[in-house]
């Protein structure tokens, strides 16, 4: 009987361990962000750094590709004082084949949800920008479960008036769970001990 009890709590506790989480990030810089109330529009931003893919380390470079995004249109709130934009749109990250990144499309995909502009205005009376909002979309083949995209735009003194280069963008993608082939064999095999012994336990 312990050795059932073992047995069947081991096969229970494999499924959380046969799962895990690939995360990748993109960094890039530069670009103009344009924008009106029919949505705003990321072109020229250069990728300048590539985090986790395909299980890699990290990849820098002066030029790695590009990223570009569209939006929806302005649903709350102002392109000045801040707001939310419709989600839809579009979003790709591209490499240029520098550093063993593919020379094509690395993701293709779009705002899952409202995009949320962001105005602060700092202590030496300049204003930053954030924009935030969440992607679905596919990584290389993989269907991406979550992702979050953060763009800064500093316009200084003045307010955002449809047009500004950005300061920082860091993209970051989430495969969601993943089969580790391992765990899943070790899954099946306690599985078949389990039901051995209780096949057993019957006949007896």
């Amino acid at each position: 009987m312990k050795r059932i009890f073992f047995l069947t709590v081991l096969a229970l506790s494999l499924p959380i361990a046969s799962f895990a989480t690939s995360t990748v990030d993109f960094s890039n810089s530069g670009g103009t962000l344009s924008g009106s109330n029919l949505g705003l529009m990321l072109s020229g931003s250069v990728l300048f750094a590539v985090n986790g893919l395909n299980g890699g380390s990290i990849i820098t470079g002066d030029n790695l590709g590009s990223v570009t995004f569209t939006t929806g249109a302005l649903i709350s709130g102002s392109l000045q004082k801040g707001g939310m934009f419709a989600g839809g749109g579009s979003l790709a990250i591209t490499g240029n084949g520098t550093s063993g990144l593919p020379n094509g499309t690395i993701f293709s995909g779009m705002f899952s949800g409202p995009v949320t502009w962001t105005l602060l205005t700092l202590g030496n009376g300049t204003h930053n920008y954030t924009l935030t909002g969440m992607l679905t979309g596919s990584l290389e083949g993989v269907v991406v479960q979550g992702a979050i995209v953060q763009l800064t735009v500093n316009t200084g003194a003045s307010l955002f008036s449809g047009s500004a280069t950005i300061s920082s963008g860091n993209i970051t993608l989430s495969t969601g769970v993943v089969p580790e082939p391992g765990s899943l064999a070790l899954m099946g095999t306690g599985l078949l001990g389990v039901a051995g012994l209780l096949r057993r336990r019957r006949r007896s």
